[in-house]
């Protein structure tokens, strides 16, 4: 970014692992920007994501476009218990 006055903002991320053969990556989403990335670990996709996310943030700057923040106290993050068929065959990421 270039030498300008700064603030911090917080944004909701989604990081999911995900088989590929025998080795797992993380696949990690910011769904207030539509930002998306992958990397080997949690950590790398973490500073992999943050770093496409200050990017989106300056192009929309760049653009004169208005920046979408995450109001996290409004949002809800929760999971659902539903009902499958006692025979399907189950896979975890």
């Amino acid at each position: 970014m270039r030498d300008m006055q700064t603030r911090v903002l917080d944004y909701r991320i989604i990081i999911e692992p995900e088989k590929q053969g025998k080795k797992t990556v993380y696949n990690a989403y910011c769904p207030t920007l539509g930002v998306a990335d992958w990397g080997n670990s949690v950590e790398a996709v973490l500073k992999s994501i943050k770093d496409g996310i200050e990017l989106a943030i300056e192009s929309l700057v760049e653009d004169g476009k208005e920046v979408p923040v995450d109001n996290l106290k409004k949002g809800i993050v929760t999971t659902a218990q539903v009902k499958a068929p006692a025979g399907a065959k189950l896979t975890f990421a």
